[in-house]
Parts: C-alpha cells; structure tokens; sequence
C-alpha cells in the first residue's frame, strides 16, 4: 500500500487487537464491581493512577496522544513529566486503578480480566518499545535510565 508512511506510522492489526485487549478488559473491571471501594486503603491506588494519567497526558500534551502503539508521523520523543522516571506512565496509571478494584470485589473473572490487561500491556510496551526504538536513535539511552511501568521492579 503506497501512502509513503514507514512501518510504524500505520495503525496495525497488532496494536489495534492491544488496544481492543486493553479496552475490554478495563470495561469489564469497571462494569462488574463497585468503582468506589468498599475500603479507604483501596481508593488510594485509582487516585493516585487518575493524578498520575492527568500528568502524563499534560506531558504528552494535546495531539500527540493515541493509545495505538504506532509512531504517528511527526512525533518526538517525550522524555519530561512523568516519563522522566517511567517510560509508559499511562500504564501504570491504569494498574494502579484497576488492581485495587480487582482486589476490592475479587472473583475468577475479574482476575482473568485483569490478567488479560496486564498480559496486553506487557505485549503491547514490547511492541511498543521496538517501533520507538527504530524510530528514536536515543530511545535505548532513555529506556537505560528509567523504568518501564514500576519504579526500581520493572
């Protein structure tokens, strides 16, 4: 298909089933419990994932933002606000929101769902982190110095 885009600008089947994975799964969290929990000590995990995704959506700033994997034309690499320290902060804002709530009404299915969240967030970075690598010659010093979704674990 001639649009003279390179691989990686293009939206594809494999980040859009990342995406899908990720959509169905946190929809299914949400729609199955009690998003306010049952304990103060649970609500601390969404707030501070909601402060945390505001921040890294202000550091992204406007138009830059999709939750396609793909490098979109024109991109540069965002290295301030929180991805000073996590390379996929938005990430980690959703664990921290949907752990708790996992936790907070557990059953199989919400489990599997969280797992299945989790499993496409993990494919999803890897996927992620080749196109920018690729795309950015400097992304493997960056990725060197900081931490992918938890700080000092992973």
């Amino acid at each position: 298909m001639p649009t003279g885009k390179s691989a990686g600008e293009m939206p594809s089947a494999v980040g859009r089933f990342f995406v899908g994975l990720q959509i169905l799964s946190s929809l299914y969290l949400t729609l199955t419990g009690p998003v306010k929990p049952d304990h103060w000590w649970l609500a601390v995990g969404p707030v501070a994932g909601v402060l945390l995704g505001a921040r890294a959506l202000l550091a992204m700033r406007r138009g830059r933002l999709s939750p396609l994997p793909e490098v979109r034309p024109g991109a540069v690499l965002v290295t301030r606000g929180p991805y000073r320290f996590l390379r996929h902060p938005m990430y980690t804002a959703l664990l921290l929101i949907f752990v708790p709530l996992t936790f907070n009404r557990p059953a199989p299915a919400r489990w599997t769902a969280l797992g299945v969240l989790c499993l496409a967030l993990v494919l999803k970075m890897g996927y992620e982190e080749r196109l920018l690598r690729s795309r950015f010659p400097e992304y493997g010093a960056y990725a060197a110095r900081t931490w992918r979704i938890i700080p000092g674990v992973f």
